[in-house]
């Protein structure tokens, strides 16, 4: 059987029944995303079946969301449901993005207009927190990164977890070794707390975090955005050195909620620095 056998589509008439660009389609065969039905082995022309074309199709759907071609591989790899699945989680993730963006330039648009004026900044707490036992995956990552960086460790920590039968017992949270910021990559720690047995693995770590006292700042879920929360970092700030307290590890965002579990005033995450003196 000939290449013509296996594929009666050239790449040309192939690209225009699917709406793809010959370029584009030459990328998803390097890639496996859409390999050819056959090439020729002595012209290296490239051949495709017609049942090819709902693969295309979908393919350049996704691409036209702006999905990066990583994330299509994963959403086209299962079947129909599943593909519908993970559509569906990504598409939150974007939704979610837009919304801090948004916030992000209502904040600096209001700001620009009216600066605020000065006066007591956000409130700052105390709390005490146990020894706790945690899974946790380390990146380096920008501010534009930085939540599809979080998702990405959240989930696969709790993938994790959930083979070994180990119990998450509380939300994450993400430990900050570095000043991220849309210019700057820094290495972040995403942490999940569970009970049970669990080994580390590949990029994975076991530990347990220590007890610590921390000075603690609560944000709402619109002020969870860069740069509104830099005010409960400043807050923080102001505190420990108003008390003269010594800080002892990296400050961290503790969430308590999923995104999509509450308003936008409720509060949602606790913007953390773990001290020493209080």
């Amino acid at each position: 059987m000939n290449a013509r056998d296996l594929g009666s589509l050239t790449i040309g008439e192939f690209g225009r029944r699917a709406g793809l660009s010959v370029k584009a389609l030459r990328l998803y065969d390097v890639s496996g995303l859409l390999p050819p039905a056959a090439v020729d082995p002595v012209s290296g022309y490239r051949r495709y079946a017609v049942g090819q074309l709902d693969r295309a199709r979908r393919i350049s759907l996704l691409r036209q969301l702006g999905m990066p071609l990583a994330v299509v591989a994963q959403v086209l790899s299962g079947a129909d449901e599943q593909a519908a699945e993970r559509l569906d989680r990504w598409w939150a993730g974007q939704e979610q993005d837009m919304q801090v963006r948004r916030g992000t330039m209502s904040w600096l648009r209001e700001h620009l207009r009216a600066p605020a004026a000065p006066g007591p900044g956000p409130a700052v707490g105390h709390r005490d927190v146990p020894a706790t036992k945690v899974a946790a995956i380390r990146c380096d990552t920008d501010q534009q990164g930085l939540l599809a960086a979080i998702r990405r460790g959240v989930d696969e920590l709790a993938g994790h977890l959930d083979a070994a039968g180990a119990r998450r017992t509380g939300r994450h949270w993400v430990i900050y070794h570095g000043f991220v910021t849309p210019d700057n990559e820094a290495p972040i720690e995403v942490c999940v707390p569970y009970a049970g047995a669990c080994e580390p693995a590949g990029e994975i770590v076991i530990r347990v975090e220590p007890a610590h006292s921390e000075a603690y700042v609560t944000v709402s879920r619109d002020d969870c955005c860069y740069p509104r929360i830099l005010q409960a970092y400043a807050a923080l700030d102001a505190h420990v050195a108003e008390r003269s307290l010594i800080t002892t590890a990296a400050p961290r965002e503790v969430y308590l909620a999923g995104w999509h579990d509450v308003a936008g005033t409720d509060p949602f995450v606790l913007v953390c620095q773990p001290v020493a003196g209080a």
